[in-house]
C-alpha cells in the first residue's frame, strides 16, 4: 500500500443505498446512545444490532436497511452481481464485497467498536456511550458532507475506495 495525501470524501451529489444506510445506522446509534441514558440500559442493544449489521454487511454484502430501501426503490452506488447483473436488477440487494476495500474496512471497524462499546456502556460505564454518540455522530456527518475521519485515515494509509472523489 502506498501513503498518499489529500482528502477523500464519498459521493453526495445523490441519495444512494449505503449513504442512507449510514444516516440511517448513525441516527440509531446516536438516538439510542441517548435514550440508554434517559431511560433504560436495554437500549445499549439497539447500538449492538447496528454493529453487527455493519460487520454482516462487509461480510456477506447484505443490509437489512439497504434492502428495505431497496425495496422503495433507491438504487445503489457500489451493487454486487447479485443484485445488478447484466442490466438487470435483482430480488435483494447486496453490496459489492468480492474484495477489500476502503468501504468495507469502516463497516468492520464501526461494526466492531459499535458492539464492543455498547456493552462496555450497558455492563460497566455508562462513559462508553460518549464514544457511541461520537461514532453516531460521525456516520450522520459522513452521509451529509462525504468526509469521514475514518476513511480519510485508511485512504492515506493506502486502501482502495470504491465511491469516492479526491480533493
Amino acid at each position: 500500500m502506498e501513503k498518499r495525501s489529500g482528502v477523500f470524501l464519498v459521493k453526495t451529489d445523490w441519495w444512494y443505498i449505503e449513504r442512507l444506510v449510514w444516516l440511517i445506522a448513525g441516527t440509531d446509534v446516536v438516538l439510542s446512545s441517548i435514550l440508554t441514558v434517559v431511560h433504560h440500559p436495554n437500549w445499549a442493544f439497539s447500538i449492538l444490532f447496528v454493529g453487527f449489521c455493519s460487520i454482516m454487511v462487509a461480510t456477506t454484502g447484505f443490509c437489512i436497511v439497504g434492502n428495505i430501501l431497496y425495496f422503495l426503490g433507491v438504487r445503489p452506488l457500489v451493487p454486487d452481481k447479485r443484485t445488478y447483473d447484466r442490466g438487470k436488477w435483482n430480488g435483494l440487494y447486496f453490496m459489492k464485497n468480492d474484495e477489500w476495500f476502503l468501504e468495507r474496512y469502516i463497516y468492520v471497524f464501526v461494526g466492531v467498536n459499535l458492539s464492543i462499546s455498547s456493552m462496555l456502556a450497558r455492563f460497566y460505564s455508562p462513559y462508553w456511550l460518549y464514544f457511541t454518540g461520537f461514532v453516531g455522530t460521525a456516520t450522520i456527518l459522513f452521509a451529509f458532507t462525504g468526509f469521514c475521519i475514518m476513511a480519510n485515515f485508511l485512504y492515506r494509509l493506502g486502501l482502495e475506495p470504491r465511491m469516492c472523489r479526491y480533493i
